[in-house]
């Protein structure tokens, strides 16, 4: 077995085999996309695609067994996440049937709705996910699409009262869903009970709009060619009573609402994160694709060359530091952020699977999975666009596949949630210490509870704590900082997000309780400071989280090899920030000049194993469907 074998078995993580599966198989479904293809072709293919896709049984393990599928979470979003390699509108189709759509009916409905379950796996009911508006799309609770109880008709009436309730942005709903999953305003008399999901049928076999649906297609956008992204409006549709997902909320025939969560906005955050999957799905897609575009650009680097060194020679791109410098940070970041979400689908599988999840462990779980779809979008979409320079003009093209890519990743880091919304999120839960109190993004509710409340910081570690613990106690003492040790490394990290919740958590504490105008002002004036709270809290758990995962490496040279790559990750990260370490005292400022040398020295120590690396990632080099690899292989 070779190094890079082994490396790839270590990334792999707890799902190895449903990548080693994937590997086998996805390359045969012909699965790459066809640019010659117009729209509405484009938009077929994928969908008889995802046919193909049912025998892979990656669309029923997303599902529990009394429901019809194999109850497998950890092995569902793996597989949605190995079609990034190939095609990421298939990736998204995909994640909306039987991720989002199938997801609220699994999660959100309860026995009289499961038996939808083997036909939404099956394709034969196909739906869509009708969340966002025109006028909402991060503030859910503010929707204003209304869904009225007509207790002499037992139906709930379905409207889009302005045009801002338009449902917008929604997959599968320009062409081929038939039913959609609605989240709207429950009313009941003249009580408004909060956001719930109805199942509202909106096109008949023929594909033609069912009274009162309007349906409405967003027609050309800057990727995801083959998803059919559309719009929804509703004007007095009438569905069944028992057409609403009633898991958490439920009318009875005479009109009566009851809920097992009394409280109207813990019932809506409870809900909201039994649908998790979607957003860890999305996070790991974004990871996969930057892997697919940091892997032509990296072998590309192998065999391109430009200028005469002294003897004659010419240089392969590879060699040169300032190639190096933007392309190995980028690869040691990858290594770094798929151990990091190998870890998170563990603990959302662990999660899924049980009868009563602890519901802390349930919000830390939530909010572990914003940050890392927020910091993985963002390394996806910085990956691409740094392989397509690092390839030249052939980047640029088409048949090169990055160009792609990059359209396709671009809404990643706005969709299942905004990223600078998500950040924020993770912040609210560390500075509120994931108080029942506080749910959802409201700005006044969690600086009134921080102002009002001094607890511990949660800091919880992401995995193999007392390794962790051990590697910090062991570093060297004094105030020169050894950057190469693992243990000075971890404190570094740890202090600096300790360091920056602490602080921001003084300065929203300085808000009146009593003064809504106030505290919302206090928000705003610190809002990058809260900010930076998520992004330090996920730098850190994704350095524990590498750590952990080298441990597990059972290879030795493997684990050497990942020792030196987490290296560079944790320099690239500190080097990024180096201004913080130095304003508070953190580095010296000899210390701090030594940042960069060491940095370039993890370059050259990484250079001869750039191959390896890349193939650690386990894209078979068949797969990557670039050209400009086979006309350089072949001197063309």
């Amino acid at each position: 077995m070779t190094l890079a074998d082994e490396l790839r078995i270590a990334l792999d993580g707890k799902w190895r085999h449903v990548r080693d599966d994937a590997r086998r198989t996805l390359p045969d479904l012909d699965l790459a996309f066809d640019h010659d293809l117009d729209l509405e072709a484009a938009r077929q293919r994928t969908f008889e695609q995802l046919r193909l896709l049912v025998p892979t049984g990656i669309p029923a393990a997303g599902f529990r067994t009394e429901q019809g599928g194999t109850g497998d979470p950890g092995m569902a979003v793996t597989g949605i996440e190995m079609l990034a390699q190939f095609d990421l509108s298939i990736m998204v189709k995909a994640g909306v049937q039987w991720g989002l759509f199938g997801g609220a009916v699994a999660n959100l409905g309860t026995e009289r709705h499961h038996a939808l379950v083997p036909r939404i796996i099956g394709l034969d009911l196909v739906g869509c996910f009708a969340m966002t508006e025109t006028g909402h799309g991060s503030d859910v609770q503010s929707i204003e699409t209304t869904a009225t109880y007509d207790a002499e008709t037992g139906e709930f009436v379905v409207c889009s009262p302005t045009p801002s309730a338009r449902k917008d942005y929604i997959g599968n709903a320009a062409r081929h869903a038939t039913m959609a999953a609605v989240f709207a305003q429950l009313v009941v008399g003249d009580e408004n009970h909060g956001v719930h999901c109805l199942l509202v049928p909106i096109r008949d076999e023929d594909g033609n709009d069912l009274p009162g649906v309007t349906t409405s297609d967003c027609g050309h956008k800057g990727g995801l060619k083959g998803v059919d992204n559309g719009r929804l409006m509703f004007d007095q549709v009438r569905v069944p009573r028992e057409n609403l997902l009633n898991k958490y909320g439920d009318v009875d025939e005479a009109g009566v609402y009851s809920s097992p969560v009394d409280n109207l906005n813990r019932r809506f955050f409870t809900m909201l994160g039994t649908l998790i999957r979607g957003r860890v799905s999305v996070g790991g897609a974004s990871a996969a694709a930057g892997e697919v575009a940091l892997s032509i650009a990296g072998r590309y680097a192998l065999q391109r060359r430009q200028f005469a060194a002294p003897d004659g020679t010419e240089v392969v791109l590879a060699d040169y530091r300032v190639h190096q410098r933007r392309l190995l940070p980028l690869i040691a970041r990858a290594y770094a952020y798929r151990f990091a979400q190998n870890q998170l689908v563990a603990r959302m599988d662990r999660l899924q699977r049980s009868e009563d999840p602890d519901p802390l462990e349930q919000r830390e779980l939530e909010g572990r999975a914003a940050g890392l779809k927020a910091v993985l979008s963002w390394h996806g979409s910085q990956a691409i666009q740094e392989a397509r320079e690092l390839c030249g003009g052939a980047g640029y093209l088409i048949e090169n596949r990055i160009s792609a890519l990059r359209g396709d990743i671009d809404v990643f880091t706005t969709f299942e949630g905004d990223n600078h919304v998500l950040l924020q999120l993770v912040a609210k839960e560390l500075l509120t210490g994931y108080a029942h109190e506080v749910r959802g993004l409201n700005p006044v509710g969690m600086v009134k509870f921080v102002a009002s409340t001094v607890s511990d910081t949660v800091r919880e570690r992401t995995a193999a704590s007392q390794l962790i613990q051990r590697l910090i106690d062991a570093r060297p003492g004094g105030d020169e900082h050894d950057l190469l040790d693992r243990g000075t490394q971890l404190d570094l990290f740890e202090d600096r997000e300790r360091h920056v919740i602490e602080t921001a958590a003084r300065r929203l504490q300085k808000a009146s309780k009593s003064d809504p105008a106030q505290a919302f002002a206090v928000f705003n004036n610190a809002q990058d400071h809260v900010l930076r709270c998520g992004r330090t809290h996920i730098d850190r758990i994704v350095l524990e989280a590498f750590t952990a995962g080298i441990a597990r490496c059972e290879d030795e040279e493997a684990a050497d090899l990942l020792r030196q790559v987490c290296h560079l990750y944790a320099l690239s990260v500190i080097e990024e920030d180096l201004a913080w370490f130095m304003g508070h005292n953190r580095l010296s400022d000899h210390r701090a000049k030594t940042v960069t040398s060491l940095v370039n020295t993890q370059l050259e120590v990484l250079r001869p194993h750039l191959l390896t690396l890349i193939e650690g990632f386990g894209i078979p080099e068949s797969t990557l469907g670039a050209q400009i690899l086979v006309d350089e292989a072949s001197g063309a």
